[in-house]
């Protein structure tokens, strides 16, 4: 029976353990999307994790979600990100960035640009935005020409995390983002080769994926995707057919990892880990479910066949979360008002057991 605590090769990339701190929007870079020293100390004492993924990290300007999110758009972005890398690495952790393209989920008085996706859809409800909350507008439907530079953003933006010595990326292809609005079948209107069959729904996703392999080496470029999650308002249709296929396109790739959310029944994630013969990450509690993930559900994936667990909530609290869950030692709970901004309050305030 495989152990959280056991050591795993994920393409040549020794990680001491199977615990992924999982992405977690935090909103504490400068206005300039520049990483901080705080966010450098934040991830340096969660560097007991097997692998770091970091907050979602905009690939290029119209691709930023919200204010005060961290970017791999410029090369200072990128400069700035060194000083991360350096502070995990110094621990003995691993670090990939993920890379998040907002689509139609941001706002123009956020970047200064119309919001663009696959359809002139907007999402449901209001973002965030530098003067409060705003209703999110109509995007701007991409033209067919104008799709590839949005999924190359993903592979320029994996460049730079590499020249600024993070580990690796993560493109999110969760969540209702950019990837999960060509998916959708609400979100994508088109009737192009990017939208109505499935392949063609899944030819965005492979295209950045690819793009961002190329650049970096599919041993150091992993996907997250939630079948079925609803979230941001996207809906899918077909949504077994389509994740087998776009899994079976991404094959060909030799990524260093999927990594999927319980957002589907059981029975559609486990067809999907047989359809997925490379090292499978799940995090196994749905992203509505107020509780943290524990060790019985990390327990029940692992027997499921995932090769790794990423815990999200419960790493805010407890930057020495891998020694909490292999001694048995209590799991606190994070603050819910300091989720987000702000200053070292709820980001690296909090002890270890003991201290």
């Amino acid at each position: 029976m495989t152990q959280l605590f056991e050591s795993y090769d994920l393409a040549g990339l020794t990680l001491p353990n199977r615990v992924v701190m999982a992405p977690m929007s935090r909103v504490r870079a400068t206005v300039d999307g520049l990483a901080t020293p705080q966010m450098a100390t934040y991830f340096a004492q969660r560097a007991t994790a097997g692998l770091i993924v970091t907050d979602g990290v905009f690939p290029n300007a119209v691709g930023q979600s919200n204010p005060m999110i961290p970017g791999l758009a410029t090369d200072a972005q990128a400069e700035s990100w060194r000083q991360v890398a350096d502070a995990v690495h110094t621990e003995g952790g691993r670090v990939f960035a993920q890379l998040m393209h907002g689509g139609r989920i941001t706002h123009s008085s956020i970047h200064g640009l119309q919001p663009v996706g696959p359809s002139a859809v907007a999402g449901p409800g209001t973002t965030f935005t530098p003067t409060g909350p705003a209703a999110l507008e109509v995007p701007r439907a991409l033209e067919t020409a104008e799709v590839p530079e949005q999924a190359a953003a993903y592979g320029e933006a994996a460049a730079r995390a590499i020249e600024a010595g993070l580990d690796g990326v993560e493109l999110h292809g969760a969540n209702g983002y950019l990837i999960g609005q060509f998916l959708s079948s609400n979100a994508n209107l088109r009737t192009d080769l990017y939208g109505g069959s499935i392949e063609n729904r899944v030819r965005f996703a492979v295209e950045a994926t690819a793009g961002a392999v190329e650049r970096i080496g599919g041993h150091r470029v992993g996907i997250r995707l939630s079948p079925d999650a609803g979230i941001w308002g996207v809906e899918e249709t077909e949504t077994r057919e389509l994740y087998l296929a776009l899994l079976e396109q991404l094959g060909a790739l030799d990524l260093a990892y999927v990594h999927l959310e319980a957002t589907a029944d059981d029975g559609l994630l486990l067809d999907l880990r047989k359809a997925w013969d490379g090292t499978l990450l799940v995090n196994p509690v749905h992203p509505g479910r107020p509780q943290q993930a524990n060790l019985e559900d990390a327990q029940k994936w692992l027997d499921n066949g995932a090769d790794l667990i990423s815990f999200g909530r419960a790493f805010i609290a407890n930057p020495d979360l891998v020694e909490r869950l292999r001694t048995g030692a209590p799991i606190a709970t994070p603050d819910v008002e300091t989720y987000y901004m702000g200053d070292e309050r709820g980001y690296t305030d909090y002890p270890t057991h003991g201290a």
